[in-house]
């Protein structure tokens, strides 16, 4: 395409893009791929400056001003910044500055945060806030003074002495705690969600009822004058400007450095680069200033940007590319994601190929198909996200299907009617579930195998010793011995544990098989009322086992607190054969099996009541004390509410046991609930 027409094919794209962003508050691509159009177009015009219109994106400082905004001109233009995009950059940049200054050396810079927000103008007269305005186009902006008054960081009327005139620039922006609490509430509205926290800050502050915006959670930090009258600022500097700002009451970001030289921008810029995330707010690079007043107005300005300063940008964490594909990935907790295949493209410095999609309700409701742009986000060490679709679904753009069945072990994929997560019921058998499905199966509340952890099972799984549980009791010595920091005694003592645990309790069993929604209170709860029903009083766990994996949906719900979607989750286990399969392995295995004992009202003292233990007990742990009141029929809770029955309070209690007295429940110690259990 020939340079004529390319520029001209970027201007109107990026005036597109502008209109978009500052007047809807709809960014359609992200920042890193505006920039890119930006720099090709000033790389065009560089070469050939008659190609430069005055209608040229590069020509003005940017912005719109909204139609059903009131105007208000700027006495003073606010200008945008030129970018470093890199170290060299940076580097031609202070370049540039050493030689406007005539030869110094090592020239000194006040360096501050580069926010992520909306820029804004304040005009105070007598130390009162007379008005409130955005950029706009850098030359008229838009009053928003009524929504600003609403800002509680931006004072209403400034300390001490202040000039008769005096306009202060600034950044308003939503810190990340108020963004996600901002899109949480738009998610349960069912009204679409802001895309970060910048775009939320804009639409906040430019609402035509004030009313919103005070709802918005919006900060301000001060880092400009732009005009005084009268008695000037008594600041020589940028760096003693913001702390006068400070005594009049501005909030200044407190994450500011005075350097000296390259060697100063570049450690400036590093430190602020690995403190980055750890930041309340978001920021996308550093801005770097020169620091003496005078030295700003030998070195002067551009039409649209300051030659004094310079922002340098992070490496973008987001780009556009193409979507080739979506595939499924199988967690550990048989939970299914989404992954989106892209064309490789760099994020934050690093390649992607790879980005999750969380699941299948996100795709729906951003409509992303294979084969769309799409924009995508890395920010530090986290997983690379698909953001949103850029632009429009090409013609062969296919939508996603969830697999109905898991694409590792070929069990069924169910979802509950209130969870977003698809999940894989193969549970014990599933490859990509083996070693979460082993740690659980061995824990001190299901079979309580000692000396059966986290390495040791990805030695067995990894080295194919170990596939389903029922292979830990196949086990031998030459086995282990072969293991990594597995000698002969250590191997005897946990083929030691495994013996032990042939021996178990139907309800360990049941919590050990890793039924989806079924923890231990389910499982005692089933383990009992199927004992309870039980034709002779001689059955055994084996046969009540049998019975609990034929019940039907209708059988499980009499089970008390049993409702329709834990009873599902029985169903959907058993329904499979390889888990069927492997209870029979299991059953194999085992040796006794012990059913509850008779569930007769006066067997069970503490039937139907519900207990909350907190403190330190002198003798139980808090462990010992809530299977001793399950074993008796009560039920332990974790909070205290009208329906408790009892307290029971050790030394250091805290809090539940100021609600328990607040609310009228019974409080005991140990040894009121050594007499409750007879």
């Amino acid at each position: 395409m020939e340079d004529a027409a390319r520029a001209r094919e970027l201007r109107d794209t990026i005036a597109r893009l502008d209109h978009a962003y500052y007047v809807l508050d709809r960014p359609l691509v992200p920042d890193a791929e505006y920039d890119r159009l930006f720099r090709e177009l000033q790389a065009l015009e560089e070469r050939d400056p008659a190609l430069r219109t005055a209608d040229s994106p590069t020509q003005r400082v940017g912005g719109g001003v909204r139609a059903d905004l009131r105007p208000a001109p700027h006495a003073v233009p606010m200008l945008s910044l030129n970018n470093a995009m890199d170290d060299t950059d940076t580097a031609a940049f202070d370049t540039r500055v050493r030689g406007a200054v005539s030869g110094e050396t090592d020239v000194a810079y006040c360096c501050e945060l580069k926010f992520d927000g909306l820029a804004v103008g304040l005009r105070y007269r007598d130390g009162v806030l007379e008005l409130g305005a955005t950029r706009g186009d850098g030359f008229v902006g838009e009053d928003v003074t009524a929504n600003l008054r609403t800002i509680r960081s931006i004072p209403l009327r400034l300390f001490g002495t202040v000039p008769p005139l005096l306009e202060v620039r600034g950044e308003v922006l939503m810190f990340k705690r108020e963004f996600e609490r901002l899109n949480a509430a738009q998610r349960a509205r069912g009204e679409k969600e802001f895309a970060n926290p910048r775009n939320a800050a804009a639409g906040s502050l430019r609402q035509l009822d004030a009313r919103v915006t005070a709802q918005r959670g919006l900060h301000f930090f001060a880092y400009g004058v732009a005009e005084t009258a009268g008695d000037a600022s008594p600041s020589a500097s940028q760096s003693e400007m913001l702390d006068w700002l400070q005594t009049l009451g501005f909030p200044v970001c407190e994450h500011r450095a005075r350097v000296r030289g390259l060697d100063g921008l570049r450690d400036c810029y590093a430190r602020v680069e690995a403190m980055r995330d750890a930041l309340p707010y978001e920021i996308d690079g550093v801005v770097f200033k020169v620091d003496a007043f005078s030295a700003q107005q030998r070195i002067g300005s551009l039409a649209r940007a300051p030659r004094w300063a310079v922002a340098r940008k992070f490496p973008p964490r987001e780009a556009v590319t193409r979507l080739r594909d979506i595939v499924v990935q199988v967690g550990r907790t048989g939970a299914l994601t989404p992954v989106a295949r892209l064309d490789p493209v760099e994020v934050g410095g690093v390649t992607v190929t790879n980005a999750t999609l969380h699941n299948e309700d996100e795709i729906r409701r951003k409509e992303i198909r294979i084969g769309d742009l799409v924009a995508v986000r890395r920010a530090g060490d986290v997983i690379p996200e698909v953001v949103a679709v850029v632009g429009d679904h090409p013609p062969d753009a296919r939508e996603f299907v969830m697999p109905r069945t898991c694409p590792v072990c070929g069990s069924a994929v169910v979802r509950g009617e209130e969870e977003a997560v698809a999940r894989c019921s193969g549970g014990l058998v599933c490859p990509a579930q083996r070693k979460q499905a082993l740690l659980h199966f061995a824990g001190r509340r299901a079979l309580d195998i000692d000396g059966l952890g986290e390495r040791l099972v990805e030695q067995l799984v990894d080295t194919g010793l170990v596939q389903r549980p029922s292979d830990l009791f196949r086990l031998g010595v030459q086995d282990l011995t072969g293991l990594e920091r597995m000698g002969g005694k250590s191997a005897a003592n946990l083929l030691a544990q495994i013996e032990r645990a042939r021996d178990t309790t139907l309800e360990r069993f049941l919590y050990a098989l890793g039924i989806r929604n079924v923890g231990e209170a389910t499982a005692r709860d089933l383990a009992r009322h199927f004992r309870s029903i039980a034709q002779t009083a001689e059955v055994g766990g084996r046969a009540l086992m049998r019975d609990i994996e034929n019940a039907g949906e209708e059988d499980l719900m009499r089970v008390p607190e049993v409702g329709p979607i834990v009873a599902r989750s029985i169903r959907q286990f058993f329904a499979e054969p390889h888990n069927r399969e492997e209870l029979k392995n299991l059953l194999n295995a085992m040796g006794e099996i012990a059913a509850p004992e008779t569930t007769m009202t006066a067997a069970l003292p503490l039937l139907g009541k519900t207990f909350v233990l907190t403190g330190t007990l002198p003798h139980w742990t808090r462990d010992e004390a809530a299977e001793r009141i399950a074993a008796a029929g009560g039920k332990v809770s974790g909070s205290v509410s009208r329906k408790t029955a009892y307290v029971v309070a050790g030394d250091d209690a805290g809090s539940k046991l100021a609600r328990a007295r607040e609310l009228g429940v019974t409080v005991l110690d140990e040894a009121g609930l050594r007499n409750l259990l007879g």
